[in-house]
């Protein structure tokens, strides 16, 4: 028989180890690699085979003392994330200069084996978050961009990339675009004059195909996107528009176009990963114009 005075104790001893789990649970050290595959499972996609979301340098049991998303991991972007003490960096493009970050194609290059050093030198962890951040549904880029351009009402029901907006002209257009984006280049081809409402987005560098296949449509008057080659979707629109068709090409830059959506990611993750602290870095163009 217990007696009242043992059974408090038990109660006690039983309460306490109650308590002291989920207490365990909700602060034990999380990891890079622990971080990464609940970001990926709230995504509800399925990384492609051969996905370029890996690991790019970095040692994935490091304890993430917080977290930076970033369009992509400049040197300064690396240097500002190092002073704010956030050393898992979310990185939406190649970290070496080529989309699979595959090192062997630059060899023994000084730039190159600088930054190396330097994520190894401060204990970062970079992780590139692309094709699964794009599979979600919707796009984490392109809901990110929609939001800052303010189309959420204009978006098509049946065509994410789709817009019907208010009647505009392409150089209203493109300097709402601009103001919106906080942008200092952007490159337009077609009339400025040319009466516009019916507006397709590709953030990035979507490709040639895909490019044109928007262009082609006859609900699409003015593309939107990152970046083309000049030789492909630059003059594929100069020609449409020297035809006499109603189409233009804005270009906002790859950068410009798509940061946004990992603005959006760092929010986003608030929610995924509580209690981890959490920002977004600006790229930033990398570009200035010369007048």
């Amino acid at each position: 028989m217990i007696t009242p005075k043992r059974f408090v104790t038990v109660l006690l001893t039983i309460s306490a180890f109650g308590l002291s789990l989920p207490a365990q649970t909700t602060n034990a050290p999380l990891t890079a690699a622990e971080a990464i595959k609940r970001i990926i499972a709230a995504t509800g996609a399925t990384p492609p085979p051969n996905t370029v979301d890996t690991i790019k340098a970095g040692d994935p049991n490091t304890i993430v003392t917080g977290i930076a998303t970033t369009f992509l991991d400049t040197y300064q972007v690396l240097d500002k994330a190092v002073a704010d003490n956030k050393n898992l960096i979310v990185t939406h493009e190649p970290t070496f200069y080529n989309h699979p970050d595959d090192m062997t194609v630059l060899g023994d290059d000084a730039v190159q084996a600088q930054k190396l050093a330097y994520i190894k030198e401060h204990h970062l962890v970079v992780w590139r978050f692309h094709d699964t951040w794009h599979l979600r549904q919707p796009d984490g880029i392109l809901e990110g961009v929609i939001n800052e351009f303010g189309w959420k009402p204009y978006q098509s029901t049946t065509d994410p990339h789709l817009f019907t907006l208010p009647p505009t002209t392409v150089a209203q257009l493109a300097a709402t675009l601009r103001a919106k984006a906080g942008s200092h280049i952007m490159r337009v081809i077609g009339d400025p004059n040319m009466q516009v409402t019916q507006v397709a987005l590709l953030p990035g560098a979507a490709g040639l195909t895909r490019q044109v296949k928007l262009l082609e449509r006859d609900d699409v008057q003015v593309l939107v996107a990152g970046e083309s080659a000049e030789w492909e979707g630059v003059e594929y629109a100069r020609d449409a528009g020297a035809q006499g068709r109603h189409k233009a090409l804005i270009l906002l830059g790859h950068e410009v176009s798509e940061e946004a959506g990992m603005r959006y990611c760092a929010e986003w993750l608030k929610s995924v990963l509580p209690g981890v602290s959490i920002e977004y870095i600006r790229a930033g163009e990398p570009y200035w114009s010369h007048h």
